[in-house]
């Protein structure tokens, strides 16, 4: 993985993570399932247990947990892909190979 990537990857989780930490402070429940869909679990679950909100409210809670739990499964099946390629670029071009139709 090029430097730059990870830099811009890292600033992604790090602003998607801030974002849902401040919606889950603020209480907007559909944006903050919505942020933590994309990346900002890790934020909404560190406000909802340092603020103390949401952690008993159905189906919030069932939802946030369903999220974190398709987000694991998420970065385990792209490792196991990535290990298997050898090399980001290997599983880069194995991906656009598929969506040419294999040429």
């Amino acid at each position: 993985m090029t430097r730059q990537l990870m830099i811009s990857l890292a600033g992604y989780v790090l602003i998607v993570n801030v974002l849902a930490y401040g919606a889950m402070v603020l209480d907007k429940a559909k944006t903050l399932l919505s942020l933590a869909e994309v990346g900002g679990s890790a934020g909404a679950v560190l406000a909802q247990q340092m603020v103390r909100h949401k952690t008993r409210k159905e189906p919030f809670r069932s939802q946030l947990i369903r999220i974190i739990a398709l987000q694991i499964v998420a970065i385990i099946t792209l490792s196991i892909a990535l290990i298997v390629a050898g090399s980001p670029e290997a599983f880069w071009n194995a991906i656009v190979s598929l969506t040419r139709g294999g040429s």
